[in-house]
């Protein structure tokens, strides 16, 4: 059967002619060193500075606020927790802009 057909026995004989393929250089692999908890938190401080400072903004209103409460200022207390709520959502937003910067650099 295989006479038959001519050119699958042209594929195989051009393929054989060619001789074997190169041997594969083995790549040298990336090296990674390990990255403490204090360091990565500061390399995340560098990269967005702003979440940081949301969640310090964050966690002084809320405690500004439960201290209003305790004191029975009910009307302060509902200011901060609604400033915390702002707070929050600055943190959020900040949290938010630096994902999309990142993911604008990985891209470039």
């Amino acid at each position: 059967r295989g006479l038959r057909q001519p050119g699958r026995a042209g594929v195989v004989t051009l393929a054989m002619e060619a001789g074997p393929p190169p041997p594969l250089e083995p790549s040298a692999l990336p090296t990674f060193t390990e990255e403490g908890f204090g360091d990565k938190f500061l390399r995340k401080t560098r990269e967005n500075p702003l979440v940081p400072l949301g969640c310090l903004c964050t966690v002084g209103v809320l405690a500004y606020g439960l201290l209003s409460f305790r004191k029975g200022n009910t009307r302060r207390s509902q200011l901060m927790m609604r400033a915390r709520v702002v707070a929050q959502g600055f943190t959020f937003a900040a949290l938010l802009g630096g994902m999309v910067v990142t993911a604008i650099k990985s891209r470039q």
